[in-house]
């Protein structure tokens, strides 16, 4: 076992950081408040190869596993500049394209998605079905050699950036009768298919959309892969989305901290740094500890699923993602506290964490349907829902 990550992936940490920085926590917030998008960033990181770390070296990318793009993400965050798209579009969509796509779509998207010129959008939350996933009544039906696609989706992220969609649905089981998990491909500009943005009141450069789909007619080669995988290519993109959300979540936590721990240095009050009071310097410790320890889970869920072994990955990723999100709240509240009244000043920077942090406990998964899954999974109770 070995607790260090490799020479190689640390360079590439300080690579990605290094540009993260070039880029800035102000630049963000530009990007985000005026509605804009963080499309400068993203290009040169596609460029550079950092969004394509794991997409499969014959295919443009870099071999690499979930772990090394999951390090590009965290760094991004640090930086101050995260990109929730990094979440879907190379990390849940291109490995389900690279593990289950037939090879006419592998060889069509992912070197798109290796140079970061393909962002491609997740959709699988429905208004009616929320986190049980068995109530999604978006449906496709066979037509004329291809399908016929209906269905709403909501809070889906990146849309209006993205060329596709990688859609969730159901299709009817020839054999049962049944309907049973499919994954569809839909460019964004297909008849019958609509986006609408929905407000928010998070300060974010993604938007968040709700998706309509009226009679699209789709190719046959718009299913992903096999009739008979859709479950194990769902859970494919779904433990990746875990571990990155975990990432995006470590990511942000650390520049808060940063952030924190900066300022307890420099502000002086009643003749020393505030930094020197236990009250201010153990919260940040505990911080910092907590930090450590999602991000120790988070390497190991990468690597479990890297090895292969998605259950055990499955549990990690869980676990991971729920300590990820509570660090980082922690970690901007306790930011913000220690700025005082300019934590909730512009010009620091903290203020707008306050809700994106919160997501963390929300999306992709609750934290409420994590500790179900530990309850059951882990535990062995009974199932609870």
């Amino acid at each position: 076992m070995n607790f260090v990550e490799s020479a190689e992936r640390q360079a590439l940490r300080e690579a990605v950081a290094e540009l993260g920085r070039s880029y800035g926590h102000e630049y963000y917030l530009e990007k985000a408040r005026g509605g804009g998008h963080t499309s400068e960033l993203w290009d040169e990181a596609g460029r550079l190869g950092y969004l394509g770390v794991s997409v499969p070296e014959e295919y443009g990318g870099g071999g690499a596993g979930i772990g090394d793009l999951a390090a590009v993400c965290e760094e991004f965050c640090a930086a101050g500049t995260p990109m929730l798209l990094m979440v879907v579009s190379p990390a849940i969509c291109a490995t389900v394209l690279a593990r289950f796509g037939t090879d006419e779509q592998k060889k069509h998207w992912l070197p798109g998605f290796a140079s970061g010129q393909v962002r491609m959008s997740f959709a699988i939350t429905e208004p009616d079905a929320g986190s049980n996933s068995h109530r999604i009544t978006t449906t496709a039906r066979r037509d004329n050699g291809g399908w016929v696609l209906n269905g709403r989706k909501v809070y889906i992220s990146g849309v209006d950036e993205a060329d596709a969609v990688l859609v969730v649905g159901r299709m009817e089981d020839a054999r049962t009768g049944n309907l049973k998990p499919a994954l569809f491909i839909v460019p964004t500009d297909t008849p019958g298919f609509e986006y609408r943005e929905i407000a928010m009141d998070l300060v974010s450069a993604d938007k968040q959309f709700g998706l309509f789909f009226d009679d699209v007619r789709l190719p046959a080669d718009a299913l992903v892969g096999s009739e008979d995988a859709a479950i194990a290519q769902l859970f494919a993109g779904l433990n990746p989305e875990r571990i990155m959300g975990a990432s995006f979540s470590l990511g942000i936590a650390r520049y808060a901290l940063g952030k924190g721990v900066g300022y307890a240095k420099e502000r002086s009050v009643f003749g020393a740094p505030i930094g020197s009071h236990q009250g201010l310097a153990h919260p940040l410790a505990q911080v910092k500890i907590e930090l450590e320890l999602a991000k120790l889970m988070t390497q190991k869920a990468a690597a479990l699923y890297d090895a292969g072994d998605d259950f055990g990955a499955g549990e990690a990723a869980n676990m991971a993602k729920y300590a990820g999100a509570e660090v980082a709240i922690k970690a901007v509240d306790q930011a913000v506290q220690v700025h005082g009244g300019n934590g909730l000043a512009s010009e620091y920077g903290l203020g707008t964490l306050i809700g994106a942090v919160r997501v963390g406990r929300i999306a992709p998964v609750s934290r409420e349907m994590v500790l179900n899954f530990v309850a059951q999974h882990s535990l062995g109770l009974p199932k609870s829902y």
